[in-house]
């Protein structure tokens, strides 16, 4: 599958991954940033921003199509960066085709199985009747019946678009990223190991990675290094966004 993409910046490769409802353009401030020494490749994932729909969202799947951007781009040694679902994405591709990334970083997720997605974003998107929607603030509203926090909801609002007829509609494939929920919440027993330094950043009060994540993880990422930022929650990258790069810098600095 070909997926839209967005390029910042001079310098190595360097691929980024979103998270579940993100898009490329969530990530275009910190690409700027770091586009003064590295290229950035924004990348939208399969049901995302401006790339392909399709049923299919597993693992294997949308690390496939990432494979496919890196090979048809030519880019080698490439680093690679993603954060929740696109985190995952990111350690299933390092593990099954390590000769292809020069390092990892991976922003607040684990390689493990979660028991659940946020309830709560799952039926106010369920539940929203765009038919019934004239206006943006109409959609916001009834969202804020089921997600209390305007930064979450201005965030899944970005994915309404309208059509030629001026009817809103999801520019993600929603329903399909409902369907694979599940797929998007697990992960397999032994995938395999990455070898390569591997930088997880996780938040202070976020409880994505656990300190007792810290075995399993070195398991499958022996050269694992870990950095909590304080004052920050899943949403690491925006709610500490000078700590973060600078911890992204450091990393992809260093390891050279």
């Amino acid at each position: 599958m070909e997926l839209f993409f967005r390029k910042v910046g001079q310098g190595p490769p360097l691929i980024v991954l979103h998270g579940v409802f993100g898009a490329s353009e969530n990530w275009l401030t910190i690409a700027r940033q770091l586009g003064d020494a590295y290229t950035v490749y924004l990348l939208d994932l399969r049901n995302h921003g401006r790339s392909p729909h399709t049923e299919e969202m597993t693992y294997p799947a949308m690390a496939g199509d990432v494979l496919e951007f890196i090979q048809n781009h030519r880019l080698k040694g490439a680093a690679l960066m993603g954060h929740s679902m696109g985190g995952k994405v990111a350690m299933w591709l390092a593990m099954q085709h390590p000769q292809v990334i020069s390092r990892l970083i991976v922003v607040d997720i684990a390689p493990k199985k979660y028991p659940a997605f946020h309830p709560d974003i799952l039926e106010g998107l369920q539940s929203l009747d765009l038919r019934k929607i004239r206006r943006r603030e109409e959609a916001d509203a009834h969202l804020a019946r089921f997600i209390p926090e305007a930064r979450i909801r201005q965030f899944l609002l970005k994915n309404l678009i309208r059509d030629k007829q001026r009817q809103f509609q999801w520019r993600i494939h929603l329903k399909a990223i409902l369907e694979n929920m599940p797929h998007i919440l697990d992960w397999p027993e032994k995938p395999g190991t990455f070898e390569k330094p591997t930088l997880f950043i996780r938040g202070e009060n976020s409880n994505y990675i656990l300190s007792e994540d810290f075995a399993c993880i070195r398991n499958q990422f022996p050269r694992a290094y870990f950095v909590t930022i304080h004052q920050a929650t899943h949403w690491v990258h925006v709610d500490q966004p000078t700590v973060f790069l600078q911890a992204v810098l450091y990393f992809l600095n260093a390891t050279r």
